[in-house]
């Protein structure tokens, strides 16, 4: 049996999370410590007695997330004596939970990866204004078909113009997810209504991630990056933008720049962690979106979530 460890991406986010691992755990206490003193704001507390709307924004909504997975992981070594390194093949996270995965891995400290991932949703939350962009997720579309749309709703019929409309999320099972100017991802939801895409809605997010309007992120994270100590994780990581595993420190900061504009291919990262050997995939934080999606993406490996004491405590008797 080999396992990868994967980590949840943002919209995974809820009141309470990680409160019941910080009660039960003195590491994981210790986890959400580190990460208000780095911040130097109670996040913990936002975490566990919100507004949720606070929570949400993508700016708290990036470190709570980071900090709920490493709670699970560093409960799992101190209390439950599951060594990471030893036991896991290969890392991965859905767009934040990169971050996530790769501080797991022992690439970045707790701090450094909650300050970044501050500035993260920061830098995503202002390259553009607001309003001007959207996303919209395609349900019973693959990608191809899902570029295809992309392509057809580019040009804007009034000013004969390019507008930015890409491929955000290949998520697996039919379902992409699409980003960029708000004018364009509304054409691009009635030309797949056209194509006869089973659904597609506008979601609720505050910009349009993972697309060319978030360049002005991408150079924002690359002069963090620049400066942020980091080292080669001990697991390798399977990146979200080539779907292929990394460990070498210079390259990883470039995948990173890149992801905040690229597409996460999540599809590909679960077929390529499988056919390295992973049959056993265990989503490490707040909620189970990507266990749901294991299901779609490599259904004859086993797949559960470790969110809470008694999820960890179960796993561990497995071992």
């Amino acid at each position: 049996m080999a396992f990868a460890f994967v980590f949840p991406g943002q919209g995974s986010q809820a009141v309470g999370m990680g409160r019941d691992l910080a009660d039960a755990f003195p590491s994981a206490r210790h986890v959400f410590q580190e990460v208000d003193d780095a911040l130097g704001q109670k996040l913990s507390k936002l975490m566990w007695e919100g507004p949720q709307e606070e929570l949400t924004l993508t700016a708290n909504a990036q470190p709570a997330l980071m900090a709920h997975s490493l709670a699970v992981v560093r409960a799992l070594e101190a209390e439950g004596g599951f060594a990471l390194a030893a036991r896991v093949a290969l890392v991965a996270g859905h767009s934040l939970g990169e971050y996530s995965a790769l501080t797991a891995a022992g690439a970045f400290d707790i701090a450094t990866a909650a300050k970044l991932l501050r500035l993260r949703g920061e830098a995503m939350q202002k390259a553009t204004p607001p309003g001007t962009g959207a996303m919209a997720a395609l349900l019973g579309a693959e990608i191809e078909l899902a570029q295809e749309i992309c392509g057809a709703a580019a040009t804007n019929p009034e000013t004969n113009k390019a507008e930015v409309v890409e491929a955000a999320n290949d998520n697996g099972g039919g379902q992409v997810v699409i980003s960029g100017a708000k004018a364009a991802v509304e054409r691009a939801i009635e030309i797949a209504k056209e194509k006869g895409v089973k659904r597609a809605m506008l979601l609720p997010v505050s910009a349009p991630f993972h697309c060319a309007l978030m360049a002005p992120a991408a150079d924002a994270m690359a002069e963090a990056l620049a400066k942020a100590a980091m080292q080669a994780p001990a697991v390798p990581v399977v990146a979200n933008v080539t779907a292929a595993k990394a460990t070498d420190p210079g390259e990883i900061r470039d995948l990173l720049v890149r992801q905040v504009t690229g597409t996460v291919r999540w599809r590909e990262c679960v077929a390529a962690m499988a056919a390295m050997g992973c049959d056993k995939f265990i989503e490490v934080g707040a909620g189970k979106v990507l266990t749901g999606l294991m299901k779609r993406n490599a259904p004859e490996a086993t797949a559960i979530a470790i969110g809470n004491p008694a999820e960890l405590e179960a796993f561990l008797k497995t071992l």
